[in-house]
């Protein structure tokens, strides 16, 4: 009949008057790079949810049912500590018991509101979330994971930013693979906003170049997450929690354990995991990631009793009444840490020492463990509240319209009081704060080759890797920390006036500084006067020299180290 075609923006090809999908061969890049959908959707009848779709995929949607997405619910075998998103306490949002209806935007289901939800209802589960290819699907974030319906809803209240309720059927009769947009819209904003909880996980991989991910670059591999994060009856791989594998083992299935042309790079896989050197900054798609958290701030408000929010130059808040103090970096290099695959979190029962930070996620591994690899990671710190007279971490009632809520009352005792008996827990009444962390292992934002880390980053005084912290003995750090070399191409000694020049050339990137000692047994290196030197964009002749017409002693000896500038 009469009607007109066009592109949409996410590349899909759409029907003006009424929504269709026109097949066509091959697979859809760009932005979200997805498939076309299978034309046996334009058959579909009105959607009535996901029994719709269980018309015709009864086994997968009972099979999603079992997966960590739907349970949130997690079990680790060895420890058998009880953990998943259910569960655990977190330093930045704290905790989904008490809060469910703000956090579960996040599940892939509908009407998770309270404990009560029924996980052996199939009709709760929310098929579009994942297999949108239209774009126009998304959960309201206060609603406990319902989209919006009938009429458009405001959010954030007063902000005039309208959600409109999505067209289901037109949704559900375009449902395909998943694709970086489906998998972001929870994974990119976790923690509460965008880039806050990850470090490499943010917006900015939507549509990223190939400099900042190779894999998923528009203009490099361009993968969908699923291409990486295979799944398997709807259990996708990777995990925060103890798998018993190491996260290099994925880059391995397609890189192989030596990937290098050169044998020495080879050797370094054994020890080092892929990410080490393939990820040297995070956090460097334009968007800072948050760093530190201070729940202890939360509660200032202005005169007239309005909440305050203080955004810096980039737009990123640095205070807020309802959450209190933030720190946000951009390109931050990573923390390294020995990881193989286990870790073990801080549980409500646990005791803590209040006095020291306390590490709610500990990464396991040590260098003589066979396992264990060397990984990047961003390390997350903040304040929050605790029973301090049990001293140990509590779950906070943050969210709702009840007089309990943190956020309506702003009075902690309150709060948690009504957190722990949300979770059949007594608090003791007695509030304070404790300073903990978390740690997260560096996977994405995966720079080119040609920009990964080299010799010089790590084997040198001051560089990366701080090797006797990684656990190696006093002589094996030294060592390692003077393994990348360079040489001096001219070494110049004038007697009138008596003085020495050092002549070398400066590779790009890299800054040298000049160090001098007056014996070597024992050493005790100290940077010389105006001894710092930084290399051009190109190869460039840097000199140091020293007038010595004063004497120089019984011996003097100079060095010179490397490092990123």
């Amino acid at each position: 009949g009469n009607m007109k075609i066009s592109f949409n923006r996410f590349g899909s090809v759409a029907a003006l008057r009424r929504p269709m999908w026109i097949a066509l061969a091959g697979l859809w890049v760009g932005q979200t790079s997805w498939a076309a959908p299978p034309d046996a959707h334009q058959f579909m009848p009105d959607y009535q949810g996901s029994q719709t779709c269980a018309m015709c995929h009864s086994e997968q949607v009972a099979e999603f049912m079992e997966t960590a997405h739907w349970t949130w619910d997690y079990t680790d075998p060895d420890s058998g500590q009880k953990l998943g998103k259910n569960t655990v306490i977190n330093n930045y949002c704290i905790a989904v018991a008490s809060n469910e209806p703000r956090c579960t935007s996040c599940h892939a289901g509908l009407g998770y509101a309270d404990k009560s939800f029924d996980f052996t209802d199939s009709t709760k589960a929310d098929c579009l979330i994942c297999h949108d290819t239209t774009g126009t699907y998304k959960k309201f974030p206060t609603d406990a994971g319902h989209p919006v319906y009938d009429e458009p809803k405001e959010f954030p209240p007063g902000s005039g930013n309208m959600w409109p309720p999505p067209d289901l059927d037109y949704v559900s009769k375009n449902a395909g693979l998943s694709s970086r947009a489906t998998c972001g819209a929870c994974h990119f904003y976790g923690g509460g906003g965008d880039a806050v909880k990850h470090g490499d996980l943010d917006s900015t991989l939507l549509d990223p170049d190939r400099e900042l991910d190779v894999h998923m670059g528009v203009d490099g591999g361009n993968f969908r997450c699923a291409v990486c994060h295979e799944s398997e009856n709807h259990h996708i791989s990777g995990s925060r929690y103890p798998n018993g594998t190491t996260d290099n083992q994925t880059c391995e299935k397609c890189h192989s354990a030596t990937p290098h042309e050169s044998d020495r790079l080879d050797a370094h896989t054994s020890r080092v995991a892929c990410q080490t050197c393939h990820v040297p900054e995070y956090a460097r798609g334009g968007k800072a990631t948050k760093m530190w958290w201070d729940w202890s701030k939360a509660g200032q408000k202005n005169e007239d009793g309005s909440s305050i929010v203080i955004k810096d130059e980039n737009g990123n808040p640095i205070y807020d009444t309802k959450k209190g103090e933030f720190v946000w970096e951009a390109n931050v290099v990573p923390e390294y840490l020995w990881f193989n695959g286990e870790s073990t979190y801080v549980t409500l029962d646990d005791p803590i020492e209040p006095d020291q930070v306390v590490t709610i996620n500990r990464l396991h591994g040590e260098i003589g463990d066979s396992n264990a690899r060397i990984f990047p990671v961003k390390r997350f710190t903040g304040k929050q509240p605790y029973d301090a007279g049990a001293k140990r971490l509590a779950v906070p009632h943050l969210f709702g319209k009840d007089e309990n809520a943190y956020w309506k009352s702003y009075d902690w005792n309150k709060a948690l009081a009504a957190g722990m008996e949300y979770v059949d827990r007594t608090y003791s009444g007695q509030l304070g704060f404790v300073e903990t962390q978390m740690f997260w292992i560096q996977n994405h934002m995966v720079a080119p080759k040609e920009q990964a880390l080299d010799c010089a980053d790590c084997h040198v005084p001051r560089g990366r890797l701080d090797f006797a912290a990684l656990g190696y003995p006093p002589d094996r750090a030294l060592a390692l920390e003077t393994m990348a070399g360079f040489e001096i191409d001219d070494i110049q000694v004038a007697t009138q006036p008596l003085g020495l020049q050092l002549k070398w050339t400066g590779t790009p990137g890299h800054r040298y500084q000049v160090q001098q000692s007056d014996g070597l047994s024992p050493v005790s290196w100290a940077d010389a006067p105006d001894g710092e030197r930084v290399a051009g964009d190109t190869p460039s002749e840097l000199t140091w020299s020293e007038d010595l017409s004063a004497g120089v002693g019984a011996g003097k000896f100079y060095r010179i180290i490397r490092n990123q500038q």
